[in-house]
């Protein structure tokens, strides 16, 4: 089993079409992993909805504590990009014996084709499957480890250093 824990990000933001507000309506997980037909045993849990900007260590401390009380060896995580190396290093720290992917999107999922939170959801659960145990990043169809990864915020995606 796949547990996949949702603390908001771009990824589940929702459009305003009226003022162009982007803000927190529902997660959209269950949509997507509906509409892309998902055969995996998966148990998804929503921790908070929030843009990992407004992130505290006492969020982070309830993401942590949620890794390890899960009986799953295989995390998925949906974070905001912003903080997201942050957040995997801080994970690193206190757990070594699952496997933990973070990801997220650039476009929020409700903007339809043109986000790309369809694709790395994919990708995560595919990798989270393959890779051993460790904190990873995964975008755009590539995966990091987490202390050899950086968000280009220039070019808009993340990278290897």
């Amino acid at each position: 089993m796949i547990q996949i824990l949702i603390t908001g990000g771009t990824f589940d933001k929702s459009y305003n079409h009226i003022n162009g507000d982007l803000f927190f309506e529902k997660t959209h997980l269950p949509e997507m992993l509906k509409r892309s037909k998902c055969r995996l045993k998966v148990e998804v849990k929503t921790l908070m909805m929030m843009d990992s900007l407004e992130m505290t260590e006492k969020d982070i401390d309830k993401i942590i504590t949620q890794c390890i009380e899960s009986s799953s060896k295989k995390i998925v995580i949906t974070h905001g990009t912003d903080t997201m190396v942050n957040t995997a290093s801080k994970i690193a720290s206190k757990i070594n014996d699952k496997t933990i992917v973070l990801t997220g999107a650039m476009i929020p999922y409700a903007f339809g084709s043109s986000s790309d939170g369809f694709f790395n959801l994919g990708s995560a659960l595919s990798f989270v499957q393959t890779l051993d145990n460790g904190v990873y990043i995964a975008m755009n169809g590539q995966y990091f480890l987490h202390s050899q990864v950086i968000k280009d915020k220039e070019k808009g995606y993340f990278k290897t250093i």
